[in-house]
């Protein structure tokens, strides 16, 4: 039958599976432990040039686990890892697992709002973070205030070689926070150099291992459960996707913060699964990236697409040589056709698109590696997935081939489900499939195409950020009556949001004084590219905010600038 919009359909319910994933469910850290008896000698991390073997991660872990316990973490006691990708990060998360602890993921960036939020859901017992005097005086501050009872404190220069040691700690000293030791504060190095044995743990696979915090299908802040079982599952589909092996020893880029459950999982996952070397960089920085890309020659390049912009826009003025990059996965926002189309032409890269969220582990759709897949589709199943596409409206009936519909999934990466929020679970899963709260179809041959959102999030750089969070911190000015905030384009983000206000009578406030007032209770990814106060605001027809016409009148700016630069370039 024929589809209004030029697509072939046919009466075939729109149901697709990946191929097989023939591996058995088993601890995270039985992965980690073969990993490291297989390969002892192998390079697990590279940090800015100080290299760790598989062997010496091992040692480190079994110490730090066991000076965890010493500080009384229990079976199932949370461990909150507010860090960047320095080495603290993969020892800490295998030692809290090892210990038997679940890890909570904390981005550093997260204002007190929001940590606090994390940090009392979560019921931590203990939180690491690093020596940066901010991130450090904001974790401390909170966990005091909710009585958390150690912090952890990992200083960022104590995994660098010994000369970029001295020079960080002399030319840096003002990003080093004082050093604190009392009843609660204590040094990694204590813990590193515990001198008691781990006592084991009895696990099986089903057990809690990560609460990934994630705006979910609502913008309000809830931890997806994530099993042993779920980021073994991930790691194995990971390895048999992009078709790797530990035959010969693959590099990961690490340019991700592992914090964030794209990198958890296609960083840090894969190489525990194959003996990957990860190589990890504190930050995204351009220079030193491509210069770091430069010394390590990575094999495999997982990123969001605001790097592979950023990189192709280098290769476009000047020759890079990425021909160890075997593999280039973009995740956490929709890859545009032309970044796609301007890496793989300035760097030779081979560049796939995949998708998932934080409930899934994240990834359940990837463009194959081998053929790279169909242009503007978000891939095939992962392995060992079933997508479904159900009604948006009635979501118990599938949809067919063609026909869009709320994107499901099944698969053993997905989560248990919500910490401490049956409702929101029962509401997420639908006869047993995660409901992804985006919408899409499948075509004849099991490709995904997205479409369309039900949830109200702004992919900004591989971040999710959710409008109400910004509304709610603009509704707190007192000057304020109306408040919405939608996504507009941006050139390297995908996407960043803005603010539109009307004010109250007889109340008069700066647009600048607006995004200052701001500052301090989002996010830096969160804080809008402007604010545009307005008479009036668009609504519907019962008087609801309405959002739409202020997308559209966006779009056509961004259409309208296009064209100028195309009419200019001529």
């Amino acid at each position: 039958m024929a589809d209004p919009r030029g697509r072939k359909t046919n009466v075939t319910i729109a149901r697709a599976e990946g191929q097989p994933l023939d591996a058995k469910p088993r601890l995270l850290t039985e992965m980690f432990e073969a990993t490291a008896a297989r390969h002892p000698e192998w390079n697990a991390i590279d940090f800015l040039g100080a290299k760790t073997s598989w062997r010496a991660l091992k040692a480190q872990v079994d110490r730090v686990a066991a000076g965890l316990q010493g500080l009384g973490l229990q079976v199932g006691g949370r461990v909150g890892l507010c860090l960047p990708n320095t080495p603290h990060y993969p020892i800490l998360f295998l030692a809290v697992l090892k210990a038997g602890g679940v890890v909570v993921n904390i981005n550093p960036l997260y204002v007190e709002r929001e940590l606090r939020h994390l940090m009392a859901d979560s019921g931590l017992d203990i939180v690491a973070t690093c020596d940066l005097p901010d991130v450090h005086a904001r974790v401390s501050a909170i966990a005091s205030e909710l009585g958390v009872r150690h912090v952890v404190t990992c200083p960022i220069a104590e995994g660098l070689p010994w000369r970029k040691q001295i020079a960080y700690r002399l030319l840096r000293r003002r990003d080093i926070a004082p050093a604190v030791v009392d009843k609660r504060h204590l040094p990694f190095a204590k813990l590193a150099s515990w001198a008691g044995l781990i006592t084991p743990v009895d696990l099986v696979p089903d057990a809690l291992a990560v609460l990934q915090y994630t705006g979910g299908t609502t913008g309000h802040p809830k931890a997806a459960m994530l099993s042993h079982a779920n980021l073994v599952a991930q790691a194995d589909a990971a390895a048999l996707h992009i078709k790797s092996s530990d035959q010969h020893q693959a590099r990961v880029m690490g340019v991700l913060p592992l914090f964030h459950v794209f990198a958890l999982t296609t960083v840090l996952g894969v190489a525990l699964r194959i003996g990957a070397e990860m190589i990890l960089l504190p930050r995204f920085e351009l220079k030193q990236a491509l210069k770091s890309m430069a010394r390590t020659r990575p094999t495999y390049l997982p990123a969001v697409p605001t790097i592979f912009h950023a990189i192709a826009k280098v290769a476009e003025r000047q020759p890079l040589d990425l021909s160890t990059i075997e593999t280039c996965i973009s995740g956490g926002a929709p890859l545009p056709a032309e970044v796609h189309e301007a890496f793989t032409r300035h760097t030779g890269g081979r560049l796939v698109e995949g998708y998932g969220l934080s409930e899934a582990s994240p990834i359940i759709t990837c463009n194959p590696i081998d053929d790279l897949g169909k242009a503007g589709s978000a891939g095939r199943p992962f392995p060992g997935t079933l997508i479904e596409i159900r009604d948006t409206e009635a979501p118990h009936a599938l949809k067919m081939l063609g026909e869009p519909g709320e994107i499901c999934a099944r698969g053993p990466q997905v989560m248990r489900g919500y910490w401490n929020r049956p409702e929101d679970t029962r509401q997420v899963f639908c006869e047993g499939a995660l409901r992804t709260g985006d919408v899409g179809y499948l075509d004849e041959d099991g490709y995904l195409f997205i479409i369309d959102r039900i949830k109200d999030v702004i992919l900004c750089g591989g971040y999710n950020v959710y409008p109400r969070v910004i509304e709610e911190a603009l509704y707190e000015h007192p000057a304020v009556a109306e408040a919405v905030v939608v996504g507009i384009p941006h050139p390297y983000r995908g996407q960043c949001p803005k603010a539109y206000v009307t004010l109250k009578p007889d109340r008069l406030v700066a647009e600048a004084d607006l995004l200052a007032f701001l500052r301090d209770k989002v996010s830096k990814i969160e804080l809008p590219a402007a604010v545009e106060i307005r008479e009036s605001l668009p609504k519907t027809l019962i008087g609801k905010l309405s959002k739409k016409e202020l997308v559209a009148e966006e779009l056509q700016k961004a259409a309208e600038r296009q064209a100028e630069t195309v009419g200019g370039a001529r």
